[in-house]
């Protein structure tokens, strides 16, 4: 009696055994597929997986072959159990397998080298045919792509779409007027997945039950399918632009930043903005200044000189990528993209470990980024780990945010003993306070900082506060309003004693006349040039070295002479003629001095 055949999984998935008996190898032969091979491709099958579906099409072929009488075919053997097949990882499917190959005395085809290993060791007689690997045709997937297409998107029942265009100026466009089939998308998605085996570039980031994420070179796709979706549908996106870091605004500043030293920086921007392409373009920047780069993706997308590897979750963890990281000591890592708690705590953990980390994350508004720190990082800790955020809006750089960590009064509260740790997010270009991240109670407060002088309520209110301070106050000061019932007015260091009174008392009054809360502020004056005074036959001179054009008063001793407006030249002519400068001359005589004040201005 001849030989039996019995092949196990790999050989089935791979459509070997069909192809060997169409080729006229395997005439007549007696194939005997275990129970056990069955019931891991339902297995895979039920879960969504493409090489369960694959799988059960060869069986087909062979049932199909068997009924014209090219083989016989026989399945055998006992059916796992399901704790079975949840080992299957770790090669109980295969004992299973082996087993109904020794019990028959059969030859055993398979395309998993361990599997032909432990076969041999077991005494059997193994033909071992390596993974077959096509030559790579192109996909018809890129029939699709034009050279300004972003995404392609099909589905079953649905017209073919794509969108078109550049990043931040796209459309979507139809394909043409005929619905796809189901059987098209199945036997796209079974061509994709294929493309994925034999490519160098090619692999499977992800592949749940209903969802696989396949990387093919610089495409990304997304095969979903029932139960996850309501409908076979394939997705594909590929960069259609690779921008230099030159050619983004603030490049010169953003660089200089970089080479600082380990930074801790969020690219922000909305799905589709042109994140990862920015990032892309700081990872070469990085490179070319000879910095250690690597990346941290899923899926691995960015598209990045060799020399800078890109790192996968291992084994499904970015927390075990991140251990690894840390040993390979890289100056620089970008993180590709930051969305889930524990996305956040991984890009924190290696920011304060030293490393530098970029990391992409999806947001609407720049401080959105920041925000999405919150509760996943200590508030105090939020400075150490990003200190700028970029924001990318239609692939271009419009918002770049400072973040500082100081001790002050927030915003809008007046009293000193208010002050507590505050997170100041400044405008990079202007160095303006945007927001203010801070605790109050219990909670975490993100309070934008408006100083809104121009409304009208509050303009009325600052000349009536004007009005009343300048009864106590000689030199000139500022108001500035804080809310509709509190207001800060600075004035001169040597006026403020003055102004607050004896235990409070002028103060106190004030408040009372005016119906809000006032804030007393000393400044320090900017110096003023010391007068000099010269005595001609006709004029008494003030000399006020780079004031000319300035409103000043003047002051002899303690006492306000007048104000006057400083002329081209720097000087202040008084006719001695007039009392007013024989007053001026009689005191000075007496041993006091000239001195001069900015006036303030109404």
């Amino acid at each position: 009696m001849a030989q039996p055949l019995v092949p196990d999984t790999s050989v089935v998935i791979d459509g070997r055994v069909s192809a060997k008996i169409k080729a006229g190898e395997l005439k007549g032969k007696r194939i005997v597929v275990p129970e056990a091979v069955v019931a891991e491709l339902e297995a895979q099958a039920n879960h969504g997986r493409d090489i369960g579906l694959r799988g059960l099409e060869e069986l087909r072929r062979l049932s199909e072959l068997a009924k014209t009488g090219k083989i016989e075919l026989e399945y055998v053997g006992i059916r796992p159990n399901l704790d079975q097949i949840k080992l299957a990882g770790g090669g109980e499917i295969d004992a299973m397998i082996r087993d109904v190959a020794l019990e028959l005395g059969a030859s055993f085809l398979t395309s998993d080298q361990v599997q032909s290993r432990v076969a041999e060791a077991m005494g059997l007689d193994v033909e071992y045919v390596r993974p077959q690997r096509e030559a790579i045709k192109p996909l018809s997937l890129e029939k699709y792509f034009t050279e300004d297409t972003l995404s392609v998107h099909l589905k079953e029942g649905a017209v073919p779409m794509a969108k078109r265009g550049r990043v931040g100026d796209f459309s979507l466009v139809r394909l043409g007027e005929r619905p796809l089939s189901e059987r098209e998308l199945r036997d796209l998605s079974r061509e994709i997945y294929e493309r994925a085996k034999a490519d160098p570039e090619g692999y499977v980031e992800m592949e749940k039950m209903g969802a696989t994420i396949i990387q093919l070179g610089p495409m990304r796709i997304a095969i979903a399918k029932p139960p996850f979706s309501d409908g076979l549908e394939i997705t594909a996106v590929r960069p259609v632009a690779k921008v230099n870091f030159d050619s983004y605004r603030h490049n010169l500043e953003l660089k200089a930043r970089l080479k600082e030293g380990q930074r801790g920086i969020l690219i922000a921007g909305p799905p589709g903005s042109g994140k990862s392409t920015f990032a892309a373009g700081v990872a070469e920047y990085l490179l070319a200044c000879n910095y250690v780069v690597k990346t941290l993706e899923s899926p691995r997308d960015l598209q990045v000189p060799s020399e800078i590897t890109q790192y996968a979750p291992l084994e499904g963890s970015m927390e075990a990528s991140a251990d690894i990281l840390l040993l390979v000591r890289p100056d620089y890592t970008i993180y590709d993209e930051v969305r889930k708690t524990r996305d956040f705590q991984v890009f924190a953990d290696m920011r304060l470990a030293g490393v530098g980390m970029i990391g992409v994350v999806h947001a609407n508004k720049p401080i959105d980024a920041l925000q999405r720190l919150l509760g996943r990082v200590d508030l105090g800790m939020i400075p150490q780990v990003v200190d700028t955020v970029v924001f990318i809006e239609k692939g271009e750089v419009t918002k770049v945010l400072d973040v500082e960590f100081v001790v002050r009064v927030p915003t809008g509260m007046v009293e000193a003993d208010l002050a507590r740790p505050v997170i100041v997010v400044k405008d990079f270009e202007t160095g303006a306070d945007e927001y203010e991240m801070y605790t109050y109670g219990e909670e975490i407060v993100v309070m934008p900082v408006c100083r809104d002088d121009k409304k009208p309520s509050w303009r009325l209110a600052s000349r009536e506060i004007e009005k009343e301070i300048s009864h106590h106050v000689r030199g000139p000061f500022k108001v500035e309003m804080l809310t509709d019932s509190s207001a800060v007015i600075h004035v001169p260091q040597d006026e403020a004693a003055r102004v607050i009174g004896k235990a409070g008392k002028n103060i106190d009054q004030i408040e009372r006349t005016l119906g809000m809360h006032i804030d007393v502020r000393a400044r320090e004056e900017p110096g003023l040039p010391a007068p000099r005074v010269e005595d001609t036959s006709k004029h008494l001179i003030i000399w006020l070295e780079g004031m000319a054009g300035e409103s000043v008063d003047v002051f002899v001793g303690e006492e306000p002479v007048f104000t006057a407006t400083v002329g081209r030249r720097g000087d202040i002519r008084v006719a001695k003629s007039s009392e007013m400068a024989k007053r001026i001359i009689k005191r000075m005589k007496a041993g006091e001095e000239i001195e001069v004040k900015r006036a303030r201005s109404d």
